[in-house]
């Protein structure tokens, strides 16, 4: 990946994320997004598996248009099964980002089925929606960079399919999470903590 300029946000919400997490413990964690290397960094201080998954580089062609619904149904399913993992995987923690913003419904719903057999009881999340609807996408991409401090760096073009959700749609469609937390960010954006509801 190309090298861009980095920033970085303050978070109020990765603390209370890891506050259950102590160094010893075994970890498993979902980033949908690049590996970027402060992601990398930050989490080889714990016992940990890392699973990227960066789904926002399939979002083109999820959302290209197509001239067959067929086409339209078999790239869902690709985008769909990108998303598989090993039987006995259980993530205790998924950084989600900005992607939910990019699935419609269908997408969002069956994204969930493929994860939910994934979570356990103590499994959370994190992510960003919108307070405004009419909020323009970040055009970031998202790393970890520690307890307090989320990485950014611009994707250069905008995705396709930016479909934002506020909280009180999020909260409906999130069918194996229930949000716990949130906190207003510059620019109409919403930071938030998932749990996961089994």
């Amino acid at each position: 990946m190309e090298q861009s300029a980095k920033e970085n946000q303050h978070s109020s919400l990765l603390a209370p994320l890891f506050e259950h997490i102590n160094l010893d413990q075994r970890l498993t964690v979902l980033n949908i997004g690049p590996a970027l290397p402060e992601t990398v960094s930050f989490f080889s201080q714990y016992r940990c598996r890392l699973y990227f998954e960066d789904l926002f580089s399939e979002l083109p062609a999820l959302h290209r248009r197509h001239t067959e619904p067929e086409e339209e149904i078999e790239a869902k399913q690709q985008f769909i099964e990108s998303m598989r993992f090993p039987d006995d995987t259980r993530f205790d923690l998924c950084l989600f980002w900005d992607l939910l913003n990019f699935l419609d419904r269908d997408v969002l719903s069956a994204v969930l089925d493929v994860l939910q057999p994934h979570l356990h009881p103590g499994s959370q999340a994190h992510g960003f929606a919108v307070h405004n609807l009419r909020t323009e996408q970040s055009g970031k991409i998202y790393g970890l960079r520690s307890i307090d401090q989320i990485s950014m760096r611009s994707r250069g073009a905008k995705l396709p399919g930016y479909n934002p959700y506020n909280r009180g749609q999020l909260e409906k469609l999130l069918t194996c999470f229930k949000v716990v937390r949130s906190v207003l960010l510059p620019s109409s954006r919403l930071e938030f903590l998932l749990a996961a509801r089994l």
